[in-house]
């Protein structure tokens, strides 16, 4: 039986319609590039987070709403 052997992909980043293979780039484009994911990351776990607060701020909105009509 022939085993399946998974060849190694180079990297490649896509910007502005070009390819660059990764392990090509020098280190301070690595680096740079490193900021670029991290900054995503942060990016996209920041705007996860906001869905939270807004979610708790109508939450608490609601329920000083309910309690304002209580006292009506």
């Amino acid at each position: 039986m022939a085993k399946n052997k998974k060849q190694k992909e180079t990297p490649v980043l896509s910007l502005d319609g070009n390819d660059y293979n990764i392990e090509d780039l020098s280190d301070d484009q690595k680096v740079i590039l490193n900021h670029i994911s991290d900054i995503s990351r942060k990016v996209e776990s920041t705007a996860f987070n906001l869905q939270q607060l807004q979610g708790g701020k109508e939450y608490f909105v609601g329920l000083l709403k309910n309690s304002l009509d209580e006292e009506k």
